[in-house]
């Protein structure tokens, strides 16, 4: 076998054999299969697709590529949960240590940002000290004496993933289906957990711009998972403006600190009570929404955050790095908002540094944007829709058009007048109503 053969076998369409997958995986592992042409085999794959049988062997083949995590020794049913990115999307560091609460074990193995999403190791490494690179021996110690952890890829775990992962970002394969399914199953199963929740979101500030192609990437991985005899279920959430009201790396670090306290949006608070449900009845862990939500109230899974962060090494006083530059975003008008633009958002975020453009740039962990105002809320001409946080003019210059364009507003309703609606993912909702749109979960899979 050649992989130029390969890659034109996908490119013009054709399922490939499990033996060529192997081939193809195993040579990029090894160098003897160089960036280029795995460049162009994500292409046609983007292109192509692939069938499920396909998209099971390049799971099963990128899982092989290093060593697995046999975490039977540890206490307790291990479970994960995993998401496939989103604006402002920060649920892991609140969900790790609130399931652990629970009684869960969550060996947690998390990437870095791709495209305009965040990662959720860019936000824990924003913590002065944390370190997300444990030995193994480390990783188990922090499972045993805390319950979770949140790590990044080693060398030996899922390798042609890790290699895989920071391609696709630069070469515009990553909302690719199979691709993305592979991934993710690939770092999840070798982490030998029993259970999985995926949260595959939709919409502007999603990689799946549409519920249908959310719904074909949940049961994918859905599929994937339960191919190998793990309890495995999808909850497919709406994306279409921030999650919560912060986006950038410590920006978000401090708001998953307000709902460890009790506090924090709604919509990020309840969603993630919503996704540690799903994981303990997948489990068999029998607590109510209402008893989830006391290990915020009562500051346990907080005292859980804190352990874990200490034992990856971070500080947890909590000081982070502040931006040079706070500079406010005018409302232009009186009015309501009507909407907040994610992929605007994200899209000036990565301007400003909080994310990567190349593969090698350096993250600026205090830049981003904060207290923005969510759909439905009022606001005066002149009054903050939000807090930009830079460390260069220039930079926000540049995505401040963005920002401003982000958010829409409309003129309050008159009392005489017809109710005003919003909508956000094809459903409506009257002011006066509880408008939370990030939490529209559309379908349950699994």
């Amino acid at each position: 076998m050649l992989p130029q053969w390969i890659i034109e076998k996908k490119r013009d369409g054709n399922e490939l054999s499990d033996e060529e997958i192997a081939f193809f995986i195993q040579g990029f592992t090894a160098g003897s299969i160089p960036d280029y042409q795995m460049a162009a085999f994500a292409m046609a794959v983007y292109f192509k697709g692939m069938t499920p049988r396909e998209t099971a062997a390049l799971t099963m083949e990128m899982m092989l590529s290093g060593e697995t995590i046999d975490p039977a020794s540890l206490p307790g049913i291990k479970a994960d949960k995993h998401s496939t990115g989103g604006i402002g999307d920060k649920t892991s560091l609140i969900l790790a240590p609130l399931a652990a609460c629970c009684g869960l074990t969550v060996p947690m193995i998390s990437g870095r940002g791709l495209g305009i999403t965040g990662g959720t190791l860019d936000k824990l490494e924003s913590i002065p000290g944390y370190r997300t690179n444990l030995s193994g021996k480390e990783f188990f110690q922090t499972l045993e004496n805390v319950g979770c952890a949140i790590i990044g890829q080693t060398a030996r775990l899922a390798p042609a993933d890790k290699k895989l992962y920071a391609l696709r970002d630069v070469t515009g394969t990553v909302p690719s289906i199979p691709l993305i399914t592979a991934s993710i199953m690939s770092k999840k199963l070798a982490e030998g957990i029993d259970t999985l929740v995926l949260d595959v979101k939709w919409g502007k500030g999603a990689f799946m711009k549409t519920v249908e192609q959310a719904r074909e990437l949940a049961q994918a991985m859905v599929e994937v998972g339960t191919h190998m005899e793990k309890k495995v279920r999808a909850v497919i959430t709406d994306m279409n403006q921030p999650l919560g009201r912060a986006a950038g790396n410590a920006l978000e670090v401090q708001e998953c600190l307000d709902v460890l306290r009790g506090g924090g949006p709604d919509d990020l608070k309840e969603l993630t009570v919503e996704l540690t449900a799903h994981m303990l009845e997948l489990s068999n862990v029998r607590k109510t929404r209402a008893e989830i939500f006391q290990c915020l109230e009562n500051g346990e899974a907080l005292k859980k955050f804190e352990a874990m962060v200490a034992a990856q090494g971070g500080s947890t006083n909590w000081i982070f790095d502040e931006a040079a530059i706070q500079k406010p975003l005018p409302a232009p008008a009186d009015g309501i908002v009507s909407a907040v633009d994610a992929d605007l958002i994200g899209r000036g975020c990565l301007i400003l540094g909080a994310g990567r453009q190349k593969t090698d740039d350096t993250i600026d962990h205090a830049v981003g944007i904060a207290q923005m105002k969510k759909p439905g809320e009022t606001v005066k001409k002149g009054e903050p829709l939000a807090m930009i946080f830079s460390n260069d003019r220039e930079k926000t210059e540049e995505a401040l058009p963005m920002f401003a364009t982000a958010f829409h507003c409309v003129a309050a309703p008159t009392l005489t007048g017809r109710p005003l609606s919003l909508r956000s993912g094809g459903k409506s909702f009257e002011f006066g109503d509880r408008f939370e749109p990030s939490l529209l979960i559309y379908e349950v899979i699994g």
